[in-house]
């Protein structure tokens, strides 16, 4: 298991989506795509894992989730409204009940006083609303707040589906 901390909230998420018949998918920027791997990390995931869509750049943002340019000039690409958005994108062209999207400033350069290292804004839609759009501030190293911002969505999404069993 490539994320043993994460595997109890893999396993509960993946039954969720299961019993539901929903599938899921990630648009991710600082994780590099480390969502989605923790997600395929559990056997059989193809059930209810559709895909991941890493958008390191700006550019990667626009042309494939859709993020428009304008929006990342006003509000730059770590902020509540490019992860909306790149969840929104994903969404659209992707056959998925529920899309996590994760933008932020993983370090150790990058940072501003505004926007320190460690600033993450993440994003979960359910069926195209909104559930949860929020910011987060990581500590320590690039590695630490990757693998931070991984704990995060997975855990907003496993509330959130089991909010939904309630």
């Amino acid at each position: 298991m490539l994320f043993p901390d994460e595997s109890e909230l893999i396993d509960r998420i993946a039954l969720a989506l299961i019993q539901r018949r929903e599938r899921m998918g990630t648009a991710e920027s600082c994780t590099g795509g480390l969502i989605a791997a923790a997600c395929t990390s559990l056997a059989g995931s193809s059930q209810w894992f559709e895909r991941g869509v890493v958008s390191y750049s700006n550019q990667a943002k626009t042309e494939l989730l859709g993020v428009p340019g304008a929006l990342i000039e006003l509000h730059g690409s770590v902020s509540g409204e490019v992860a909306q958005h790149m969840a929104r994108g994903l969404m659209a062209h992707a056959p998925i009940d529920w899309a996590l999207a994760v933008t932020g400033i993983a370090g150790p350069t990058g940072g501003s006083e505004g926007k320190p290292v460690g600033t993450v804004w993440l994003a979960l839609l359910h069926a195209g609303k909104p559930v949860r759009v929020w910011k987060e501030l990581f500590p320590g190293d690039r590695c630490d707040v990757r693998m931070a911002t991984v704990r995060a969505g997975l855990t907003a999404l496993c509330e959130a589906l089991e909010d939904r069993d309630s």
